[in-house]
Order: structure tokens, then C-alpha cells, then sequence
């Protein structure tokens, strides 16, 4: 036995808009003798006549009406049901890219409230971050600043600065410069250096020229882009620049540089046909909410985050 379609129902409601079965024939790119099928399919189903031919065209009868207001009510909810679906659909996943930082799991929380899927794509170079962001492959960006970075396409995409950081220096807890609050850079010009590779250095010049500026060439002697291993290596009596917002502990200390003679400018990026689009100063604010979250994590560099207000002024 047939049953009832919304193909049915669209004819009914057609027919009443046009109040013609010809015209809605028309309407539909159907003939009228398939319409006029598809009515009395309708009829036979519900039980009774739905239209009177009149010298005005068709006009709903009484069965008519209460199966047109049925229709109407199916078919507009199905067109939101699409239209949400459509609308998912476009929006899809946001794609996170990031390179490894200490507040990635809170930027992740916060972009989740603009958008409910969220994956992320973490890679060791921020370069590489910038090339996925420029083939599309990520939506959202956190990434630093990096040799060559200003020859880059960036068109179609939002930029802003998050913050100007300085880098901090992480010693061996043995060793006499921890116990020191601020370091000399030219102190260390004789100690193994822990780096990660150099290919994931982005600011690898600026690194070179601080030392250079401070009378020596760093030994890098060990090459990790794990924090662990890093920290072990540390621990052990290494040293490497730390992100400010590193925490002192297991075997290492975290130091601030005299004269900060290394800055990192750290970037949020937004493509403008992504998920969130439109929404830049969102995802900035989700960024700045995360970095707040570490700031405690290193008394020091809160001391010095306070005091300079220029390193951060979208924050004020």
C-alpha cells in the first residue's frame, strides 16, 4: 500500500499556493497527469476530496485545509532540519594549529565555546604551522615568530600579535648561577646548550645574534624537541632559553636574562573563510585567556609582565 511522502505533501501545498494543478505542474517540472497522480494518491490516503475546481482554480475543502496546514508544517520543519544540516555541514571542524606550548590544552577549551568540534594539529616548527594555515589544512593558528616569516603569503588570513615574550634561561639547580635572580647570557658562553633541532628553530638568527652580542657562539651540543628530555638534559647540567611562563622544579630553575636580550613576538592567526570567520577577535580573546592562565607559573615572569604593559597591549 502507498504511503504518504513529502513529495505528496509538497504537491498539496504547491497546488494551494497556485491554486492550479496545471500551474503547479509547471512549478514542480512535473506533467500534469503525474501531479494530478500524485494528488489522487494523496486523496485516497487521507480519505477524501482535498480540492474543489471552481471557476477561480482549486480551492481546499474543509479535509483540504486541515491536510495543507499538516503540509506546510512538515515541510517547513524539514527545510530548518536542512538548513541546519547544511549549516553544520559548512561549518564543520575547527582545525587548531599549534606549535607545543604550555597553555595548548586551554586555548583548545576556550575555542571549543565558538565552535563545538574542535581538533588540533600540533607540529615542532612554526613554519610548518604557517604552511599548513596557508594550504587551508588548519583554520586557527598559534604559532611564533620565525626566519622568513615576513615573506610569506599571508592573504585571506587575520594576524595578530598575542604577545612579545622574552626568553627566560632554565639552569641545573646545582649550579652557582641559580642562585642568582637575574643571569648574564655571557655567563653561560661555556655551558653545553640543549636546543631543538635547528630546522625547528624559528628565530635561529635572533638566537645567534643575543650570543654573539654577548662575546660567544653556543655550544649545541644536545638537539630535543621533547620538554622532558629537554628538562632532564637540564637537570643534568646543560642549560637551554626556557618560554617565560616555565616553571622552576624537578632538578632545573628558571632565570631571567639581564637586559631580556631575546624576544619572541607570538602570533594568533584566523583564516577568513574558516569556521569561525568573522570571529577573530574571539579566538584572539580565547588565546589571551589561556596565556593569563600561565603567567602565575613563573613568579618572576609575572614581575616583569606586570611592569611592561607594551609587551602585551591588546591585554590592557
Amino acid at each position: 500500500m502507498p504511503e504518504l511522502e513529502l513529495r505528496h505533501l509538497r504537491a498539496v501545498r504547491t497546488i494551494a499556493e497556485e491554486g492550479s494543478v496545471t500551474r503547479a505542474a509547471t512549478r514542480l517540472g512535473l506533467t500534469q497527469p503525474a501531479l494530478s497522480a500524485q494528488l489522487r494518491t494523496v486523496e485516497r490516503l487521507v480519505g477524501g476530496q482535498l480540492f474543489d475546481r471552481t471557476r477561480n482554480g482549486c480551492v481546499p475543502t474543509d479535509l483540504g485545509r486541515r491536510v495543507l496546514g499538516t503540509a506546510r508544517l512538515v515541510l517547513d520543519e524539514m527545510a530548518q532540519l536542512m538548513a541546519n544540516t547544511r549549516e553544520t555541514d559548512r561549518r564543520g571542524p575547527l582545525i587548531f594549529g599549534c606549535i607545543p606550548i604550555l597553555y595548548f590544552a586551554s586555548v583548545v577549551e576556550g575555542l571549543r565555546t565558538l565552535n563545538a568540534d574542535v581538533r588540533a594539529e600540533v607540529r615542532p616548527s612554526s613554519a610548518e604551522i604557517v604552511d599548513m594555515l596557508e594550504a587551508g589544512q588548519v583554520h586557527v593558528a598559534l604559532f611564533e615568530f620565525f626566519d622568513g616569516m615576513h615573506a610569506r603569503d599571508l592573504a585571506g588570513i587575520e594576524l595578530r600579535k598575542l604577545v612579545t615574550e622574552p626568553a627566560f634561561v632554565a639552569l641545573p639547580e646545582t649550579d652557582p648561577l641559580a642562585l642568582l635572580d637575574e643571569v648574564d647570557l655571557a655567563d653561560l658562553a661555556d655551558r653545553d646548550w640543549v636546543t631543538p633541532p635547528k630546522q625547528h628553530i624559528g628565530s635561529r638568527t635572533q638566537m645567534f645574534q643575543a650570543c654573539a652580542d654577548a662575546g660567544f657562539v653556543p655550544r649545541l651540543t644536545h638537539h630535543t624537541g621533547e620538554a622532558s628530555m629537554a628538562r632532564g638534559l637540564v637537570a643534568g647540567g646543560c642549560v637551554s632559553f626556557a618560554a617565560a611562563p616555565s616553571r622552576t622544579g624537578e632538578g632545573i630553575v628558571i632565570r631571567r636574562l639581564r637586559g631580556m636580550p631575546l624576544m619572541t613576538d607570538i602570533f594568533v592567526a584566523t583564516r577568513r573563510d574558516s569556521p569561525v570567520a568573522g570571529r577573530a577577535h574571539e579566538v584572539f580573546a580565547c588565546a589571551a585567556e589561556a596565556y593569563r592562565s600561565v603567567l602565575d607559573r613563573n613568579p618572576e615572569y609575572r614581575k616583569w609582565w606586570d611592569a611592561h604593559p607594551e609587551a602585551h597591549p591588546e591585554f590592557n
